[in-house]
């Protein structure tokens, strides 16, 4: 007899203004993993885990068990814990709603799922500040992973851990650092992670906020928006950041949101005026937009690294996107596709369900 897991992960929207590599939002957008285990014999020298994707959002991704970011990321915990492979033959099923490269924490949603199967696989039993550790290996910012683990509105911070010891997979390794990654794999020691790298706080947050997700259709990778940004900053911009931080901490879980007072600390000059020129549209859409001349707006920030725009708001959703959409639309060379979604801010983090088959 065998058994299935399910496992659910949602998006996140990751700085939410000011919060740089700091907050995060969980959303009501999902990566599903389902792995089925069988008792079935492997053969010789192969790996015990299969990998197949199905719907859209998978274009590009490895099916090699040992690259693949889900897999890779199951396998490096379960070595961690005493296995060199799963116990059992399984085959991981992949159904991903969360569009790659689009600063909706598609790489976060794929280290915290491997993590979940490999603590599901190997009957671990870590807890959820552990399984942070080990995301926190991998991913080397908190905001995206702990909102995706815990759900919510979440604050986290992490503290300096060296990684060049030992064997750990990287969340966005290019092919190039995989098969160099996989030539030595066999003799490279496994470097486990301390406890405690990372801590979180779960926020209010009123459940009258939805997020809208306005998603132009072309990827960004997180690599290139970090390039962008420079090496030292201006006090008074760090002191402009901080101070909204603070405010927006507790301005989004009042009962009755304040517009201008969430709009206004949702400004950034951390991250956002330096990935200007890698969205066009941006800088008009945040010059434009506010709570008087767009009822129902609470705030409107650049999710995570971009390109997806995120806006808080209360209602009026659909005319909000259609007011931003209508940005990338007039942009040169017959403008910019998009795709915009109302999503809920979920308060359920990840999620792992055993049935028997």
């Amino acid at each position: 007899m065998g058994f299935t897991y399910t496992i659910n992960v949602p998006a996140t929207s990751a700085n939410i203004g000011p919060g740089f590599d700091v907050m995060g939002l969980s959303l009501s957008l999902y990566l599903t993993v389902t792995a089925t285990v069988t008792e079935a014999s492997s053969s010789p020298g192969a790996t015990n885990i299969a990998i197949q994707y199905e719907g859209a959002n998978s274009s590009g991704l490895s099916l090699d068990p040992r690259a693949n970011l889900i897999t890779r990321t199951a396998l490096y915990v379960l070595k961690c814990n005493g296995y060199n492979d799963s116990p059992q033959p399984t085959t991981v099923l992949v159904n991903n709603r969360i569009p790659l490269g689009r600063g909706l924490g598609s790489s976060g949603a794929a280290v915290v799922a491997g993590v979940l199967l490999a603590n599901a696989l190997g009957n671990l039993g870590l807890t959820q500040h552990r399984m942070l550790d080990y995301c926190l290996m991998i991913e080397h910012h908190p905001d995206n992973v702990a909102a995706a683990l815990v759900g919510g509105f979440v604050a986290s911070y992490l503290i300096e851990v060296d990684r060049s010891k030992g064997d750990v997979p990287e969340s966005e390794a290019d092919e190039r650092k995989l098969r160099e990654r996989k030539a030595v794999e066999k003799d490279a020691s496994i470097a486990l992670p301390p406890d405690n790298i990372g801590s979180f706080l779960r926020l209010g947050c009123s459940p009258m906020i939805k997020a809208i997700t306005i998603i132009p259709q072309f990827e960004l990778a997180t690599s290139k928006a970090r390039a962008a940004l420079p090496g030292t900053y201006k006090t008074q911009d760090v002191v402009f950041n901080l101070q909204r931080l603070a405010v927006l901490t507790t301005a989004l879980g009042r009962e009755t949101p304040d517009p201008w007072l969430i709009y206004r600390a949702m400004e950034d000059k951390v991250h956002q005026p330096y990935r200007m020129h890698l969205i066009p549209g941006l800088p008009e859409i945040l010059a434009t937009f506010n709570p008087d001349n767009t009822p129902g707006l609470l705030g409107i920030c650049l999710s995570g690294a971009g390109p997806t725009i995120l806006a808080l708001a209360v209602d009026n959703f659909d005319e909000i996107a259609a007011k931003i959409c209508s940005v990338f639309d007039r942009q040169p060379n017959g403008g910019i596709a998009t795709e915009y979604k109302v999503l809920d801010i979920v308060t359920e983090g990840s999620t792992c369900v055993k049935t028997e088959n």
